[in-house]
């Protein structure tokens, strides 16, 4: 096993800690692409064509809080150039759609219906723009760019998540110091995702996995999933991943599309937030500007089977030993998962754990813990078990039992989840 991380290793924020707690958001892809069946336009489809019937951001918010998702993410401006909310900056928007009369505004619907649920509020807004004229003039977009953040960061209240997408912008250089003074001055506290200076990354691939060892202190991230680019940070910063991936096979609702399986979603569960990265889950909207029945259903299915699993926790008391901790559960308890949490405040420090039982039976073995780690194994009765980490001066929070009644984890047919190159 490796000796330790090193020093100095870099620390987290106060905010990029409250955002790994938060585990679990929902995105919502939604704008012009979802009226046409496509997952890109090119900026030349009809803002009239943007008509949902039956809008409502109250359904949106509270399906992704049926999940037990903590934050939204929203589509505000796409690749195609097309804003959700009615901009000054161009006329490609909601305003000169027939919905709401022209006077709509989905940005501001999704923000209340997020206060109103008690979720956290995110908008991406696409670097790369299709539509705007201003896109061959860089400083001509950096100011309209500049323009759309503002009125972004400026009206929509307290904001968790600004999403940059990397696609599209590949070799395309942007005024990040303008940009980041805006957030700087306006949203202090929102997480910047993968672009600028960011404070969180994106994992690497679409499909919501992370992979063994999930790393927070990187040195460089990867940019888009349309390139082998990356981005070099000139340093170990503290980045902790996040995994997005569609309930369906597109990002825009599309008609004959369908949700994931349910051992589907399973898998990217533990293959994201059970390995200690944050997971991003799309929910698209329909054409009506509803969540469809048949996704609400399979939110629903993933919810109940994840509280199945995972509501009756056993709360381990822990305490110190030679190279670890030991776990005592104060009884004889019949067990198949465990949660393992690492204190992170001073950066994350375990690189590698082991999970033994009194008899010295391995239990589980892992590269990281990070915020939380899910391990899984045959059903043990079990009083203690050992974590042995290495890793200097690192430490853990908690240790929870669980029995599900189960110890297969679902697996998906991908090549193997890459996470940002050594």
């Amino acid at each position: 096993m490796s000796e330790g991380l090193g020093a100095p290793v870099p620390r987290p924020t106060a905010e990029q800690l409250a955002w790994q707690r938060m585990r679990l958001g929902v995105f919502f892809h939604f704008g012009l692409n979802t009226f046409h069946g496509v997952e890109w336009s090119d900026g030349t489809l009809p803002a009239e064509s943007f008509a949902p019937t039956e809008f409502d951001a109250d359904q949106w918010v509270a399906t992704a809080r049926e999940l037990g998702a903590r934050y939204v993410v929203l589509t505000a401006k796409h690749h195609d150039g097309f804003c959700l909310w009615p901009t000054v900056t161009t006329d490609y928007s909601v305003a000169s759609s027939p919905w709401r009369g022209g006077r709509g505004d989905v940005v501001r619907e999704v923000a209340d219906a997020c206060a109103r649920h008690d979720l956290r509020f995110g908008f991406y807004l696409s670097p790369w723009d299709r539509h705007a004229p201003e896109y061959a003039d860089p400083e001509a977009y950096d100011d309209l760019y500049v323009a759309q953040l503002r009125e972004l960061c400026a009206g929509y209240g307290e904001v968790a998540e600004i999403w940059f997408d990397g696609a599209g912008s590949e070799g395309r250089v942007y005024d990040w110091p303008r940009y980041l003074k805006v957030i700087a001055e306006l949203q202090p506290r929102a997480m910047v995702f993968n672009m600028g200076a960011p404070t969180i990354r994106w994992v690497g691939n679409e499909d919501g996995l992370a992979a063994d060892p999930v790393r927070y202190a990187v040195e460089r991230g990867a940019l888009s999933n349309y390139t082998d680019d990356r981005v070099d940070y000139g340093r170990a910063l503290y980045l902790p991943p996040e995994c997005d991936v569609s309930i369906r096979h597109g990002w825009f609702w599309a008609d004959g599309d369908e949700p994931k399986s349910l051992d589907h979603l399973l898998a990217i569960f533990y293959g994201s937030i059970g390995l200690g990265a944050n997971l991003l889950l799309n929910l698209p909207p329909d054409s009506r500007g509803r969540i469809p029945d048949a996704d609400v259903t399979r939110v629903r299915e993933l919810r109940a089977e994840l509280d199945r699993r995972f509501g009756e926790p056993v709360r381990a008391e822990l305490r110190r030993v030679d190279d670890g901790w030991r776990a005592d559960f104060g009884a004889d308890v019949a067990l198949d998962h465990l949660e393992v949490q690492e204190e992170l405040a001073d950066g994350q420090r375990v690189v590698e754990f082991e999970i033994v039982t009194d008899a010295g039976e391995l239990l589980a073995r892992g590269g990281s813990i990070g915020s939380q780690r899910v391990c899984v194994f045959p059903e043990h009765r079990l009083r203690a078990v050992t974590v042995h980490v290495r890793g200097e001066d690192a430490e853990l929070t908690r240790v929870t039992g669980f029995h599900t009644g189960t110890s297969t984890v679902p697996t998906i047919e991908y090549a193997a989840p890459t996470d940002v190159p050594e």
